[in-house]
């Protein structure tokens, strides 16, 4: 990973993250995560995803479950973002298509198992895109899947009092 972009870029209250073992060391504070726990089964009305077995799950609604909006559809809601990756350069804009179609199918990919990994929106400039989603786990993939696909300058910005990560990457 290149940080080519310099350190005076970095928002006040953010951390530079050089990663060596691929693994994300983060603290964790999630006002989004249920404070206690949440009887089983719960189902997010917006959603339908199921709280079963200690996570949330894409399971048919059972009849009797309690109702509880799920933390993704929560930050939908609210328009509160755990995760903003930015998508730019000459190469991403010569290959824009490409490198999108790869975003959505890791967001595929990583929704079918866990519901609360979700993209939130796609805002495309003439020069970039800004994706947000629901989940810094999310992001980091998608990042890193970009990276590892197309090469370029992979730079991520945790932010542990708010749980969350900005990812920037240009080619």
């Amino acid at each position: 990973m290149s940080h080519s972009k310099g350190y005076s870029k970095i928002p006040l209250g953010y951390h530079i993250i050089t990663r060596h073992d691929g693994i994300l060391q983060e603290k964790v504070h999630d006002a989004y995560k249920a404070r206690g726990k949440l009887h089983e089964p719960t189902l997010c009305p917006e959603c339908n995803a199921v709280f079963h077995q200690g996570r949330w799950q894409w399971l048919p609604a059972p009849a009797n479950a309690h109702q509880q909006i799920c933390p993704a559809c929560h930050r939908i809601h609210d328009h509160y973002p755990a995760g903003f990756l930015t998508l730019e350069g000459p190469f991403f804009l010569a290959h824009r298509d490409e490198i999108m179609h790869l975003v959505h199918n890791e967001e595929k990919h990583e929704r079918a198992e866990h519901p609360l990994k979700r993209i939130m929106e796609i805002e495309e400039e003439p020069d970039s895109t800004l994706i947000t989603t629901t989940d810094i786990h999310l992001v980091r993939g998608m990042g890193e899947a970009i990276h590892h696909s197309f090469q370029g300058e992979l730079e991520f910005h945790y932010n542990p009092e708010e749980n969350l990560l900005r990812v920037h990457w240009s080619r």
